[in-house]
Formats: C-alpha cells, structure tokens, sequence
C-alpha cells in the first residue's frame, strides 16, 4: 500500500475515535450531530474539496433517508396498531393457552418471534410483559419449576426480540445496512430467518433452561406483576419504556381481534416482500403477475400495505375511535425521530468515505490483509454499538467502513454481511444501552442479573448470528 493510502487509513481510525468521544465523553453530543461533525471532518483531513465536502454530506443523509426513512416510518406505526388493537396480545395468548409448562419458554419464544417481526425490541418486550407476567405467575402457583418462571420466559422473548430487530429487515438497522450495501430484500429475508431460528433456540429456550435455576431469586415485584398480568394497554411511545399501565382489564379492547386476522396483520409486510423474491426468480420479466409482485414487495409499498391492514384491523376489529388512533400514530412517531437522524448521519459518513478515497483505502487494505469481511462487519459493528451506547451508530457506521469491500453489492455475501453487521450491534448490551436498562427494571434484577441475562443472551445472539453467517457463507 502507498503512503497516502496509509493516511487515509489513519483518518478513519482517528475518525472513528472521534466519533466515539463525542458520543461517551462529558460533552455527551447527540449521536447525529457527532456524526455529521466526524463526517465533515474527515472530508476534510482526506483532502476533500470543501465545496464537494457538503455536497457528499447532503446526497448521503438524503438518499439514506430517502430509501428508509418513509419506510421506518410506516414500520413504526404499524407496530403501534398491532399492539394498540390486540393483534399481538392474541397472538400471544393463542400460542401459550393450555401448553405444558414444560413447553412454555419455547412458545412465548416463538410468540415473540412472530411479534418481533414489525416491532422495535423495547415494544415488543412491553407488549409481551403482560403475558410473561400472568404465565409465570401460574406457573409458580402450580410448582416445579426449577430456577425462576420469570427468567426461564423472559429469555426466551428478549432473545427472540433482540434477533428480529437486529438480523431482519424491516427493522431500521437491517433495513439500512441492506441499502448501502444494494443486498436484496428476499435474500435477505430469506437468509436472515435460516440464520435467526437456531440463533433464537440456542439463546433463548436452550440458555433459559441453564439460567434459570441459577437466579432462582428474580422475581419483579409483587404490585408489578399484579398490574402488568391483569392491565389494559394504553398507547405508548414506541421505543419508551412506558406503555403498559395498571387499569381495568377490558377484554374486547386487548384480544377482540380473531387469531387468523391477528397473524395476518403481522406477516403482511414480510409475506409480499417473500414473494416479491419469488417473483424475480420464477417469473419471467414481462409477466404481468410478476411485475406486480416486484412493486407490491418493495419495502415502502408492502410496509404501506401492513399498515393499511392494520389499521383496518385497528378501527373495525377493536372499536378504537378515528381520533384516539391519530394519537396514537402521531405519539408511535416521535420515538422514531432520533434514529432517522442518527441513520441520515451515517449515510453522510458512509458518503464522506467513498468521495474521500478512504473507501478504496479500506478495500485495499482489506484485500491485502486477507480480512473476512462478513467477520469484520461483525467486529466494527460490535465494538462501535459497545462504546458508543447504539447499535443503530454501530450498524450504520460498520456499513459505511465495509460497504467497499464488496463492490457493487448484492448476492449472498452482501446478505450475509447485512445480518453479520446487524448481529454483531447486539452483542456486549449493557449499561450503557436502554434495552439493558428496561429489562433489569422490569424484571427487578440487580446488575449482575440484568448481565446474566440481557448481556449474555444478547451476545449470545450475536455470536451465534454471526457463526451462521459464516456457516452459509460457504455456500457464497
């Protein structure tokens, strides 16, 4: 490598130590803000003409935004519907009813799989804890449980929860690092459900029945549970930590949408992009059929097409008025904000980085070193999530570092590096992330129980999420 290739390699470094300072130290700088100002400064030490300098920053944030923002969107208040309409509580309810207590961490492992699929991780977990609550209560009631209930099904669903919002589109960090790598939806979806399912049985089911008996003490406390397992959901901002408060159990409102429309709610999105896949691999270009499975599966249109779904399931099936779901979409919005900021960021900062030079510095850095790139993903994305407290920054940023290496994208290999970056922002979750924070209170654990379970299960996840990745990788 040449000497100016060398320099711009010390850019990055030094930009990247930048970015983390920002982040973590006393100034404590909003992560899109820290981001633009690295961005802008490592256009600069690279050598970038100023003029183009704010250009590149601009066509970034803007065209990142442009193909996930309205996307994220819609995403989110989707997620909101569902949970507002009972969609996911029936769900839920419909899959641990009557089920052998033997059984039970595997079936709210596999509620919350199916839940996870339009919901952010803390959503889900609020709108599962109602039904962890009331479950573990009986199982407690009926005895024999060895360890306590309240880990053996809480491992369970933050497994599951975690993997879908870091592995799978349509979640905001998959989505995102699928579009700067150009990888395809369908294959991606395809690849990332073969590698999440035994990731989700590996660290939920499989590490609750070793854990459990291990924090035979963790249990929340008593009020708590009598509140969560008998309360009405009320709206909530998505991502807060509110949302699931005491009051009078009102079944009609929580689980008076039938099971079949519950589920269809849920899969719409990921059933049309499936067959937007399909489309492309069996039909023939002119086919008229095809063409409308290749514009129904786009992202904006089959997350268009969910929420439509979901609203009419919102509306009709729950009796909800036009006014309280207005509000509750608007509130479902403004969680969301930060994160299309801090993904706008990163899009200058992956653009800084390919206008710069400093892209073709990494890639050929990276061919001369012989670096795996799935496991360098995995690597950038872990330990930026770690220091900087937000697996978005890590996503968003590894995909910046990385997305040269692979050229133009696509195939396998782009699909793979897309759930190996996205597993590697789970891993090492701890005090200095929300989700970890959440779970202790929830579950009234003291630190070194939040560990033993938010922390290793998510790490879990993500080293299990990236052995797959290089399993299939193989096959590349």
């Amino acid at each position: 490598m040449t000497a100016h290739t060398w320099w711009l390699l010390l850019i990055l470094t030094v930009a990247i130590a930048a970015l983390i300072y920002l982040i973590n130290s006393r100034l404590r700088v909003h992560p899109f803000v820290a981001l633009i100002l690295v961005s802008a400064g490592t256009g600069i030490a690279a050598g970038e003409p100023a003029a183009k300098l704010a250009g590149s920053i601009e066509e970034g944030a803007g065209g990142t935004l442009g193909d996930v923002g309205v996307t994220l969107a819609l995403g989110a208040m989707l997620g909101r519907l569902l949970s507002d309409s009972g969609a996911t509580d029936t769900i839920a309810r419909a899959l641990v009813a009557r089920a052998e207590p033997r059984r039970l961490p595997w079936l709210v492992g596999a509620a919350a799989f199916v839940i996870g699929v339009p919901m952010f991780f803390e959503v889900g977990l609020i709108v599962l804890l109602p039904l962890i609550f009331s479950v573990a209560r009986r199982m407690e009631s009926h005895g024999g449980t060895k360890g306590s209930p309240y880990v053996l099904l809480g491992v369970p669903a933050i497994a599951s929860l975690s993997t879908l919002h870091g592995m799978l589109p349509p979640h905001p960090g998959p989505l995102t690092a699928m579009t700067g790598l150009h990888a395809d939806l369908g294959l991606t979806l395809g690849v990332g459900i073969v590698c999440a399912v035994p990731t989700v049985i590996l660290a939920g089911p499989v590490y609750a029945r070793w854990i459990a008996p291990r924090l035979p003490e963790v249990a929340p406390d008593a009020e708590l549970v009598a509140q969560f397992a008998g309360a009405e959901r009320q709206p909530a901002a998505a991502g807060s930590g509110a949302g699931v408060q005491a009051g009078t159990d009102t079944p009609g409102r929580r689980t008076g949408v039938p099971t079949g429309l519950a589920v269809a709610a849920v899969l719409v999105p990921v059933v049309l992009m499936l067959l937007r896949t399909l489309a492309e691999t069996v039909l023939d270009e002119s086919s008229g059929l095809g063409a409308a499975l290749v514009f129904a599966g786009e992202p904006l249109v089959a997350m268009l097409a969910g929420f439509v779904f979901a609203f009419g399931v919102t509306v009709f099936g729950s009796g909800r008025s036009g006014d309280e779901t207005r509000a509750s979409l608007t509130d479902s919005l403004k969680s969301i904000a930060a994160i299309l900021l801090i993904i706008g960021g990163g899009g200058a900062f992956k653009q800084v980085l390919q206008d710069s030079g400093i892209g073709d510095a990494i890639a050929s850095a990276a061919e001369g070193a012989h670096i795996n790139v799935i496991l360098l993903g995995w690597l950038i994305a872990l330990l930026l999530s770690l220091t900087t407290g937000s697996a978005t920054v890590g996503i968003v940023s590894a995909t910046g570092i990385v997305a040269p290496l692979i050229g133009d994208g696509g195939g396998l290999e782009a699909s793979l590096l897309v759930v190996a970056i996205g597993a590697g922002s789970l891993g090492l979750n701890y005090v200095n992330h929300a989700g970890f924070w959440l779970v202790k209170e929830s579950f009234g654990m003291d630190l070194s129980q939040a560990t033993k379970t938010q922390t290793v299960v998510q790490t879990l996840v993500s080293v299990f999420g990236l052995a797959m990745a290089l399993l299939l990788s193989v096959f590349a």
